[in-house]
């Protein structure tokens, strides 16, 4: 009987290592292959993950970088747009008050231009009047002398001396 066991644990151990290889073979064939290609793809998805999670980082340091500059450049150029405002306002107001002073002068000149001629139409304004009056008191100063021949003649003679002097 012990060598009948003997043969059988033989037998079975034979056995068991065949049954052990073929399932070997068989969960190599149909439950590892798939389990590892699986976990491979895993892998490569995880890794395609980080490389684009790298790839989006240096780009969100890139933009970073192209907004500041961009932000620098913005705020020179509205730097540069309110120098150049400044500049024109103070241009326009030297304008204006060149202007102003020119207008001013030309206002103060046609003014004095005016009063001078309003002057000069009230003096001869005046002169015709005194030369009127004159000639209405030599008028009747003459018809009260003139009513003697003598001093008639005298006064013509007076008149004719002033006539050639002047």
């Amino acid at each position: 009987m012990e060598k009948l066991i003997t043969e059988f644990s033989i037998g079975l151990f034979f056995w068991q290592t065949i049954i052990f290889v073929a399932l070997i073979l068989l969960l190599k064939k149909f439950a590892w292959k798939p389990i590892l290609d699986s976990v491979n793809e895993r892998e490569q998805g995880i890794k395609d993950a980080l490389l684009s999670a790298e790839k989006a980082r240096e780009e969100m340091a890139s933009l970073q970088s192209d907004n500041e500059l961009t932000l620098k450049k913005a705020r020179a150029e509205r730097d540069a747009l309110l120098k150049e405002a400044r500049e024109i306002k103070q241009k326009v107001i030297d304008d204006a008050k060149t202007e102003a002073k020119i207008e001013a002068k030309k206002i103060i000149t046609q003014a004095k231009e005016a009063i001078q001629n309003e002057k000069n139409s009230a003096i001869v304004d005046l002169k015709n009047q005194v030369a009127d009056l004159s000639v209405g008191i030599a008028e009747k100063v003459l018809q009260s002398k003139m009513s003697e021949d003598k001093a008639q003649m005298s006064l013509v003679k007076e008149l004719i001396k002033d006539v050639t002097l002047k």
